[in-house]
């Protein structure tokens, strides 16, 4: 007979960090191949403009944006504010690291720690950029010699090749869409007994915690009027299971 603790196999499951929300294949299928497609795009592009060669450094980037933008396409750090931003701004603090900072140990780690304080306060936190800035930092003497037009061509380059990768490919599937701000909810009020939470409670909530969630605050919402639906149906089926006494 197993003794196999259900409560502890998932409280290690938890501190792993392991996703345990069901996902389907389609959905891990579609994911992968938009992959395919925004790395392809990132490619094409780079090589049809002149001068726009991508930087195989720079290519790991990418590929990071990549899982974010069609895995976890209604994730907040993957929306285009941060995708932009947090590449922009990293790009140009790791270029003037390699320009400024003659020991590349130093460079890469001022790089990589200002890009994160800099993507913190812009509100632009996408964590492939920090690759950008380490890419840049620890860049060649091709690299050197580009200066800051590194960050136009093949950064900002590949950036907006991938971001608009994300926007086609996503828009043809009904359940997701990129940027996350074009999903269209479908889920019912809060079930009767459930107070409905508004913009102000869920920004209190998150300044409460004090620490980056990687979700929007309308996934939070849909999470929310999805889970109270949930409790509509469940009360409403209960109720219909109730029948009334017979007479005596």
């Amino acid at each position: 007979m197993s003794t196999r603790n259900p409560s502890a196999t998932s409280t290690w499951l938890k501190l792993l960090g392991i996703e345990l929300s069901p996902v389907s294949h389609r959905e891990r299928l579609v994911s992968a191949l938009g992959g395919c497609v925004g790395i392809f795009a990132v490619y094409w592009l780079s090589n049809a403009v002149p001068g726009g060669a991508a930087s195989p450094l720079l290519v790991l980037s990418m590929g990071s944006t990549a899982v974010m933008l069609f895995a976890v396409p209604h994730g907040a750090l993957s929306q285009p504010w941060p995708l932009l931003g947090g590449h922009l701004v990293s790009g140009l603090i790791g270029i003037a690291c390699l320009l400024y900072v003659p020991d590349p140990m130093l460079a890469a780690s001022l790089g990589v720690g200002l890009s994160i304080g800099a993507m913190h306060y812009l509100r632009c936190i996408h964590p492939p950029a920090g690759a950008t800035a380490l890419a840049a930092a620890l860049g060649d003497e091709s690299v050197r010699a580009m200066g800051f037009g590194f960050v136009l061509a093949p950064v900002m380059l590949n950036v907006l090749s991938i971001l608009f990768a994300a926007i086609a490919f996503n828009a043809l599937f009904s359940w997701r869409r990129y940027p996350a701000a074009l999903v269209r909810s479908t889920a019912a009020p809060p079930a009767a007994g459930y107070e409905a939470i508004s913009h102000e409670d869920f920004v209190f909530a998150l300044t409460q915690m004090d620490s980056l969630i990687d979700i929007s605050e309308e996934d939070l919402l849909r999470i929310y009027s999805l889970a109270t639906g949930r409790h509509r149906e469940v009360a409403a089926d209960a109720a219909g299971t109730v029948s009334p006494s017979a007479p005596s």
